[in-house]
């Protein structure tokens, strides 16, 4: 059979001549309805085997490349090593047919599109782009200066993700693997150190995965053998707390098959996401890609008294903002014809009825295990106040369904509970078609049967409502959802009752639901926190069960070393009582120097230091420094303070000398300074504190008893000219001051910037008061 012949047969129906080895896989991913033929994959992998029958990869030995090797293992292309060339020459491939390809990223791409692995090159052009810019990214940052800040990057980037593109290993997983193992004991240490925890379990994961091939490269060219040859992490490893049956396979959701899952994340739409939402989204994702299932997300719009569009429309902008990706949005309310009929349905069968027993006697009843006088009510009865609830009349207003389980059960939540309420106000969605509306505990289990959900996760805090949700589908006729629980996530000195913080949203203790000091998922990134930083905060506390209070400061702590080694450093100097220092030797005229916006992070961009011979110091350097002290001005060199003026005890100015020629190792006090010029910008440095005072409140507790009195505090100071350029969002150091986003940038001279600061786990605020 001839190559011709063969290729013909893989692509029937295309005229287009695809050049070389590349054109199956160009196929299967530019053509989907060919994706998964066994013998299309038969023939392509007889055309590919025919093909590289004599291909030489020729290189200098001393820069053998080690993705390429690698990833032609991997792909299984037969390749013959060629170490000869000169050294500084480029790799190059040479065909039997004397045709010849050169340059790493060249030959990496041509080794993807011929891998026999479908994922090597991604599984569409949009993932095969950004495959390319890892190609380019790898060999750039991580053999330079700027290894360990790459490094703290990708551990964020990998925090929840399993391979770098898509959900298969691709070309970029081998390069980036490839290009840390060539730097040797550098990357080792950092391994050993478990300082990027999430970095190490995807390199451990690609060798375990690929290690006979991976070993056999390391061991010829890196000098070590076994350099990956820890276990892939188990899912128990990524998600403490889910348990291990005895044959070490993973146990996640009960009952659970590869392709057959399908969970759910419900919100209300009464307010914003914060926090623990975050968790419950973030925990259905991870098992929706674990299990390459489903993720629906279902609006709980069954209270028209506390739903509105806005928080439905926000919702979905913090579910985007966390990066969780579903199949489909549904509401309850989607559902209200056929709940209806079911709530009917089961008066009809006597396993409901309605009551109008009053809430607070109702509620005592439950508690005391007290039939209601409505209970045995024949369904004639039942049926006839069930009409006045659908017309919403006012007798109907005084009535309720409940479920007909057992007032006697040890399990409250299955003593009657009630199923339907009577609700004048309009519904967000359907307006005033309905009067009545199911309660959460009657919905749920009835649209998750409905929607084909398998797994439904619950925090614990629904644990005593379980036994209700298998009750109610029983006696509904429907089919078994599995519950899987976990713990609640809870914050010190934090409310997350959306009760509560809508009280803080309407009483103007708060600008609005995003607000910096609130726990909601647009009020943490707008206070600064990177959504990598919640999701690995979050993934670390995996699936849990345990009950746990978590410290904010551990959060704040992961987000520092995601902006750490790349945000750009700027100076600032708090305006009140700053110090005027004129240095007597200074220059003239003032110049300008291009300096890097950080030291170690070229990406960071440059900016313009002016350099003058008066600069201004905050007060509180000046105040500690002494007549003869020399002290170093950073980013420029030391100086002498020879004369200190004082006005009352006030310092008002300072006179010194430059001394360049000082060691800046020798000095005690190194300053931040801004030259006296007229382009410095206005600052407003704003702080936060927690809304309230006490750590846990009990259950008994009121929060209004604990608010705190003063939960902000504003700064005002002089920032240097290229702070005129900060974009709206984009996180900032200020050197000796710590890390701010910026939440208004600079519009014009007579309106401040302002930027909110950045918790680091430790620091604490160093602001002066100017507001509460």
């Amino acid at each position: 059979t001839s190559i011709a012949s063969l290729r013909r047969a893989a692509a029937p129906t295309s005229s287009a001549s695809l050049p070389g080895a590349a054109a199956p896989a160009q196929q299967r991913r530019h053509r989907p309805e060919l994706r998964g033929r066994p013998v299309h994959r038969q023939i392509s992998a007889l055309w590919l085997a025919m093909v590289r029958m004599e291909v030489k990869l020729a290189f200098p030995q001393d820069r053998p490349p080690l993705s390429i090797i690698s990833a032609a293992k991997i792909a299984g292309v037969s390749v013959i090593i060629d170490p000869t060339l000169a050294s500084g020459s480029v790799p190059t491939l040479h065909f039997s047919s004397g045709n010849f390809i050169h340059g790493v990223n060249t030959i990496l791409r041509y080794i993807a599109r011929a891998a026999s692995v479908s994922s090597f090159y991604g599984q569409d052009d949009i993932q095969a782009a950004q495959i390319d810019q890892w190609l380019e990214y790898a060999p750039l940052i991580l053999s330079g200066s700027e290894f360990e800040a790459a490094c703290s990057f990708l551990d964020g980037y990998l925090a929840t993700r399993t391979f770098l593109v898509g959900y298969g290993l691709s070309i970029a997983d081998i390069v980036v693997w490839s290009n840390l193992t060539g730097t040797g004991q550098r990357w080792e240490s950092l391994r050993r150190s478990k300082k990027y925890q999430s970095l190490v379990r995807w390199f451990n994961s690609v060798a375990a995965g690929y290690g006979d091939a991976l070993d056999e490269v390391t061991s010829a060219y890196v000098g070590k053998r076994g350099i990956g040859k820890s276990p892939a992490p188990s899912l128990k490893e990524k998600m403490p707390g889910l348990k291990e049956n005895t044959s070490g396979h993973e146990i996640d959701l009960p009952g659970a098959k590869v392709g057959e899952v399908c969970v759910r994340f419900a919100p209300e739409p009464s307010g914003y996401l914060h926090i623990g939402h975050a968790k419950a989204a973030l925990l259905n994702k991870y098992f929706a890609e674990r299990y390459k299932g489903r993720l629906i997300v279902r609006f709980d719009d069954t209270n028209p008294s506390k739903e509105s569009n806005e928080f439905v429309e926000n919702v979905l902008k913090d579910i985007e903002t966390l990066g969780v990706k579903y199949d489909v949005v549904t509401y309850t309310s989607d559902y209200f014809p056929k709940l209806m009929e079911m709530a009917e349905s089961l008066i009809k069968q006597g396993k409901a009825y309605i009551d109008d027993t009053p809430k607070e006697q109702m509620r005592s009843e439950r508690m005391d295990g007290v039939e209601s006088k409505r209970r045995n009510s024949t369904v004639e009865e039942n049926l006839s106040l069930w009409k006045e609830m659908v017309n919403g009349t006012r007798r109907g207003t005084q009535c309720c369904v409940r479920g007909k389980l057992d007032m006697q059960d040890p399990n409250k939540s299955l003593r009657d509970p009630v199923y339907y309420r009577c609700n004048p106000d309009p519904h967000h969605r359907v307006g005033s078609k309905y009067k009545v509306y199911p309660t959460y505990d009657f919905a749920c289990p009835f649209v998750d049967a409905l929607e084909g959900v398998t797994h439904a996760l619950r925090s614990s805090e629904y644990h005593d409502r379980n036994a209700q949700y298998y009750r109610i589908l029983q006696d509904m006729g429907l089919r078994r959802v599995e519950i899987y629980e976990f713990s609640r996530l809870n914050m010190v000195y934090t409310v997350l009752s959306k009760r509560k913080l809508l009280w803080f949203v309407q009483n103007k203790m708060v600008e609005d639901w995003t607000d910096a000091r609130f726990p909601t998922v647009q009020g943490i990134v707008r206070r600064g926190l990177k959504i990598e930083a919640l999701i690995q905060f979050i993934l670390e506390q995996g699936a849990s069960k345990n009950l746990n209070l978590m410290e904010w400061d551990k959060l704040w702590t992961i987000n520092k070393k995601i902006v750490d080694p790349i945000c750009g450093r700027h100076t600032a100097v708090l305006k009140e009582k700053c110090v005027l220092l004129t240095l007597a030797n200074g220059p003239e005229e003032p110049f300008v120097r291009i300096l890097p916006r950080h030291k170690k992070y070229e990406g960071a961009g440059k900016k313009a230091t002016t350099f003058a011979n008066r600069i201004w110091l905050e007060y509180a350097d000046a105040s500690v420094i002494s007549v003869g002290e020399e002290v170093t001005l950073m980013d420029w060199g030391n100086a002498i303070i020879r004369e200190i003026k004082t006005d009352n005890g006030t310092i008002t100015q300072l006179v010194g000398e430059l001394h360049l020629e000082g060691s800046v190792k020798m000095t005690k006090l190194k300053l931040t300074w801004l030259s006296d010029i007229e382009d410095l910008v206005s600052l407003s440095l704003v702080d936060f504190d927690y809304l309230i005072n006490k750590k846990k409140l009990e259950e008994d507790e009121d929060f209004l008893d604990n608010l705190n009195p003063c939960t902000r505090r504003e700064a005002l100071a002089l920032g240097d000219p290229n702070m005129r350029n900060v974009k709206k969002g984009e996180v900032i150091q200020l050197e000796r001051k710590g890390y701010y986003r910026c939440d208004v940038p600079f519009v014009r001279s007579s309106k401040p910037i302002v930027l909110f600061a950045i918790p680091d786990g430790r620091q604490k605020s160093t602001l002066i008061v100017t507001g509460a």
